[in-house]
């Protein structure tokens, strides 16, 4: 699935912030959506990608999909489901 296929219904900007702010943030906004929206957060810290997956699979909100987008510096895109 491509990224144009999924519209996200939130979009949390944690570009900039360390570990392990992105995961607590990603819980917080996570909260904010309905039940079986979507999630998109953007962000730049290289932890966030196995901290992230992890989450989500604590959580068992559904990792949909992770993006690396190119720059400087890297940009993760990731989309989550809320399940619960």
């Amino acid at each position: 699935m491509t990224s144009t296929q999924i519209t996200p219904d939130k979009v949390l900007d944690v570009r900039g912030m360390m570990c392990p702010m992105p995961v607590v943030k990603t819980g917080t906004a996570i909260k904010e959506i309905q039940i079986g929206q979507v999630l998109e957060v953007l962000a730049t810290d290289p932890g966030s990608k196995p901290d992230l997956t992890a989450w989500a699979k604590m959580t068992g909100n559904e990792l949909l999909q992770v993006e690396e987008m190119e720059g400087s510096p890297k940009v993760y895109k990731f989309r989550f489901r809320r399940t619960k």
